[in-house]
């Protein structure tokens, strides 16, 4: 089947949506962060850390209760999740965000959001020609109006049939053959088992900020071999608007036109099939299924959670992504200290982050601003 080509009409009417709220939203996962929330969400970012897991322990942090990981926030808002609207039939792929956390995410939490179309910015690329970067702001707030967070959330919309065809042209990415296609041996899997084993968590532990210098490490997290047991971990704890069952999805793909596409057996299904049917992923271009874009920003959030420990918040992420994380890929989630800086009394340390695959490619890269807390 042919997919849609990106229209200077389609694009000009998506373009006189800027400054507005989507005309539609879906709800969201979570309305209210409960202790099974937080705890299911953070092992779907396989992270046991129990100030997220375990309601006693959080009661005896300074805290005094317990947390959710910060990127829950992306289960509360669609919108900031990849729900975006216009360019009907167009691919979208989840490309980056730019939080800024103003507040600890509390177990009990109420959220409630306000998303509007921020910019469209057309940009050429390597992978699918003519590209629309569209990206949204986000606003969290709770039940008493406290704001928690903003999100500048982006997607890049690409034509399915140019990226697949320049694909198998030769461009940004070769189509996996079983010769390309890594096979992990015994003894990788058995360095990679004990490199899970040797991860450590700071927890209670405090960072001293003494021992903080610029241009320092922080410990490397591993992320996988991805598989699709890691696919459907992650979509049974942040949920997907677009996956509906039985009469509401037909009903749903009726009232929406142009989002699904047949499968082999011609029976239509979502977009975000791309995440483990390997035949649809190459057929929009990819080089096979690949994981969730918000679920690696999670990951540079356990990556930082891990090395910061219970006195700090991350209070800035800012991460791109820049590649398919593809089943079978393992990446090394790392981070180095670009400064340390105290400001009106508060102390923060701002960091590079970035993730690699198995063979060296960038899959990530971003900034984070992290808070220590002395008290």
């Amino acid at each position: 089947m042919a997919f849609a080509k990106i229209t200077d009409e389609a694009l000009e009417e998506l373009r006189s949506k800027i400054g507005k709220a989507p005309s539609r939203k879906t709800p969201p996962f979570y309305t209210e962060i409960n202790t099974d929330a937080a705890r299911h969400f953070a092992h779907a970012m396989g992270d046991d850390n129990p100030l997220y897991c375990d309601p006693d322990y959080g009661a005896r942090t300074r805290w005094g209760v317990q947390l959710a990981p910060p990127c829950i926030l992306y289960s509360t808002d669609n919108v900031c999740s990849g729900a975006i609207e216009g360019l009907p039939s167009i691919h979208a792929m989840y490309a980056g965000t730019n939080f800024t956390f103003h507040q600890p995410i509390e177990v009990g939490t109420k959220v409630t959001t306000h998303s509007y179309l921020k910019e469209l910015t057309e940009i050429p690329t390597q992978f699918a020609g003519r590209s629309i970067k569209q990206v949204y702001t986000t606003a969290f707030r709770d039940q008493h109006g406290v704001h928690l967070a903003d999100a500048d959330a982006w997607v890049f919309r690409t034509e399915r049939d140019t990226a697949r065809e320049r694909t198998e042209r030769g461009g940004k990415y070769e189509k996996p053959t079983a010769e390309t296609i890594h096979r992990y041996t015994d003894a990788e899997l058995a360095s990679i088992a004990e490199h899970y084993r040797n991860e450590k968590r700071r927890g209670a532990d405090r960072l001293v900020w003494d021992d903080i210098r610029d241009g320092d490490t922080i410990p490397t997290i591993l992320k996988g071999p991805y598989t699709v047991t890691a696919a459907v971990g992650f979509m049974q704890t942040w949920g997907s608007y677009a996956i509906k069952n039985n009469r509401m999805a037909f009903n749903y793909y009726e009232a929406h036109p142009g989002l699904a596409a047949p499968n082999q057996f011609n029976v239509p299904e979502p977009p975000v099939r791309v995440h483990w049917d390997n035949d649809f992923a190459q057929a929009v271009g990819a080089p096979g299924a690949y994981d969730f874009g918000p679920e690696r920003v999670g990951w540079l959030a356990h990556l930082l959670s891990d090395w910061h420990g219970d006195d700090a918040l991350i209070r800035r992420l800012n991460v791109q992504i820049r590649r398919h994380n593809v089943i079978g890929d393992l990446l090394r989630c790392q981070g180095r200290i670009s400064r340390k800086r105290i400001e009106d009394g508060r102390y923060f340390v701002d960091l590079i982050v970035w993730a690699q695959t198995q063979t060296g490619e960038m899959s990530l890269k971003g900034e984070a601003t992290v808070e220590l807390f002395r008290d």
